[in-house]
């Protein structure tokens, strides 16, 4: 069936593209076929994201966002030029010079030596938690909060098997934490980046917004973590500290924490995100203690090609589909009020995963009255929805399938009964927070 389905959307991309030979003169024809065409290949490359792949292809979503924009291309929805023009640069470079700081943080040795420092210290299993989601939370705020959970699993179930105590609370709590501590910046997670640069909201202003949100929600995770696995965290018990023998090398750790503080005094000194990331990025690259393919080999190079992918599939459908008819619908559905928008992204979210979900609804914030709380509202939603089930993001399924390698199953009850409640507590928090 899926196969039918594919060979369906690429034949209605063909003859889309031919219906000019085909029928010369049908200028009514040609605007329908665009239409049609543009529509098929965005319901079809979005259920195939939301999905994750598609039945009987060896294919990741970043191959479906190249698949689908390459029809949206041949079925003359979009022309080449344009597809260039609707690749937002400031997000793909914003995310490949984050994603250069943290390969250099982690390749130096410092979230080990994070974690190590936690072992000796954290004395009882609720101060150990209080430091995962702080730690989690924390980087998750400023650094790109996929890669932190990349690192951090690995680190914090090792830590907790040594120290005896059971690995999934914990995990939990980097995967919930580092959701909700992204939050509070533009480059806490994906999503964020790109409406940082589709709204031009100061990064100071974004960070007064959001920063109590997450705050407050960081608590929040902690508590709820706690009261719902009372075995893991009931009685006095103490810690033994633990001392762990860590590769680090001192002159890289320095380096690498010297230019994040710069980045990140940048960021709220005013300089364009995307400019100081690169630029701080690039000047890692100059060491003579490590090499080049190293950090090469940390970057997430299909999440790159997976944005490229998306931005000409949503430019497509917006060329060809967007109507001032479908505008006028949509602001039938009130999207101007804050808990209305609220729960809107929340759901699109969790049907469409939170980047193509923020892709869908960016069209329709133009027509709203105010667009900076418009873009608050979109990214406090899609990101704190994230938490809902293990499939809400890409950060939660980085550490459940971290884990799963290490032999620790995470079960889609055992994320739910944590992620839903503290879902719903913190989005009615984050939306009572922007409407008041």
């Amino acid at each position: 069936m899926s196969i039918l389905l594919v060979a369906f959307v690429i034949a209605v991309a063909i003859a889309s593209a031919l219906a000019p030979t085909l029928f010369p003169g049908e200028e009514r024809m040609g605007g329908m076929r665009h239409e049609v065409a543009a529509c098929i290949i965005f319901v079809g490359s979005y259920l195939a994201l939301a999905i994750g792949r598609i039945p009987g292809f060896s294919i990741d979503r970043a191959g479906i966002a190249l698949v689908g924009a390459g029809l949206m291309i041949a079925s003359g929805a979009l022309s080449l030029e344009e597809a260039y023009k609707a690749v937002d640069l400031d997000t793909i470079t914003l995310l490949l010079g984050m994603m250069i700081v943290v390969a250099s943080l982690r390749l130096s040795g410092f979230f080990a030596a994070a974690s190590a420092w936690i072992g000796m210290h954290a004395g009882r299993p609720m101060i150990l938690l209080g430091a995962v989601v702080a730690i989690s939370g924390g980087l998750s705020a400023f650094l790109v909060n996929d890669a932190v959970c990349l690192v951090l699993t690995p680190l914090v179930l090792e830590l907790t098997l040594a120290l005896g105590r059971r690995p999934m609370p914990y995990l939990l709590a980097v995967a919930m934490a580092s959701n909700i501590g992204s939050t509070a910046t533009i480059t806490g997670n994906p999503q964020n980046i790109m409406i940082g640069s589709f709204s031009h909201i100061p990064y100071g202003k974004f960070v007064l917004a959001l920063g109590p949100v997450a705050l407050a929600g960081l608590i929040i995770t902690v508590a709820l973590i706690a009261v719902l696995h009372r075995a893991e965290f009931a009685g006095v018990a103490r810690l033994d500290a633990l001392r762990q023998k860590n590769s680090v090398n001192r002159a890289l750790v320095i380096r690498a924490l010297l230019a994040t503080v710069i980045l990140i005094a940048s960021f709220f000194c005013g300089v364009v995100p995307a400019k100081a990331a690169i630029i701080i990025g690039g000047l890692l690259l100059l060491t003579r203690r490590m090499k080049s393919w190293r950090v090469y080999a940390e970057i997430d190079w299909s999440l790159l090609l997976m944005f490229s992918g998306l931005f000409i599939i949503v430019a497509g459908a917006e060329h060809a589909l967007l109507s001032p008819e479908v505008i006028s619908a949509a602001g039938r559905l009130q999207l101007d009020r804050i808990p209305i928008l609220s729960a809107v992204t929340a759901v699109l979210s969790n049907l469409l995963s939170n980047v193509p979900a923020v892709l869908v609804i960016k069209p329709f914030v133009d027509s709203l009255k105010d667009h900076d709380t418009a873009w608050l509202v979109i990214a406090m939603s899609s990101t704190l929805a994230g938490n809902f089930t293990v499939l809400g993001s890409v950060a939660n399924l980085i550490v459940v399938q971290r884990a799963a390698v290490s032999g620790v199953t995470i079960g889609f009850w055992d994320y739910f009964r944590v992620g839903a409640p503290l879902t719903a507590i913190t989005l009615i928090l984050g939306t009572w927070w922007l409407w008041l």
